[in-house]
């Protein structure tokens, strides 16, 4: 069986943010779905700025919140919430931002776009288990080495105009594609597109999912 290119191949639009939960949990799903339909699909992620503009402030704000949600999160996704961001949450004064993670991952997919996955999966884990600041640069540094890139010259590339006018490109596409909370799942083969998940979704359930849709795009 001859092997599509992998510019004709079915794309699925990973849809997040770095400092959504529900995200840190699906993403070992879809790194596990970028392995197993290897050839047959290209996982793109894209990052939503789910905290922006007015919505930038202290995580004291919304903690009785975030930690009514961590105990749920580990539970159905099986990910871990570190003590480390537990303690940064009760401080308080840490500035929940979305624009620097989603700046570091839009900027890693310019250099390295089939690691995408690993990589925003890394800024999460950096975050919610060992309680991170993705507000200072020097945090992707290191993140950065780990996938084969220098770090001092990705934390310059953080700086480009191009990088920083290119993110808020890509939160004004998910903001057209409609996007209602993170994270969503799409299937785009050809113009047509597949939603396949809102939220978190169990690898085997949405493998399933991915084959019908898959199936069905083939049928058309």
């Amino acid at each position: 069986m001859e092997q599509q290119h992998p510019d004709d191949l079915p794309e699925l639009l990973y849809i997040s943010d770095p400092l959504c939960g529900w995200c840190y949990g699906m993403s070992p799903v879809i790194q596990r779905v970028q392995q197993e339909f290897a050839g047959r699909v290209e996982v793109s992620v894209l990052c939503g700025g789910m905290v922006t503009g007015e919505q930038v402030g202290p995580i004291r704000e919304d903690w009785p919140y975030i930690a009514g949600a961590l105990e749920q999160v580990e539970r159905v996704t099986g990910v871990q919430f570190g003590a480390a961001f537990r303690a940064l949450g009760q401080e308080g004064s840490h500035v929940q931002d979305s624009e620097p993670p989603c700046r570091a991952i839009h900027a890693f997919r310019q250099l390295r776009q089939e690691q995408a996955a690993q990589f925003a999966h890394a800024v999460q884990r950096a975050y919610f288990h060992d309680g991170a600041d993705l507000n200072d640069l020097t945090t992707y540094e290191p993140l950065a080495a780990a996938h084969g890139l220098d770090p001092a010259e990705f934390r310059q590339q953080l700086t480009r105009p191009e990088i920083i006018r290119g993110t808020q490109l890509e939160f004004a596409a998910v903001s057209k594609i409609g996007v209602q909370g993170f994270p969503t799942t799409i299937l785009r083969v050809g113009s047509q597109g597949y939603v396949l998940a809102r939220g978190f979704q169990p690898y085997e359930s949405f493998r399933t999912d991915l084959e019908a849709a898959l199936q069905q795009a083939d049928g058309n």
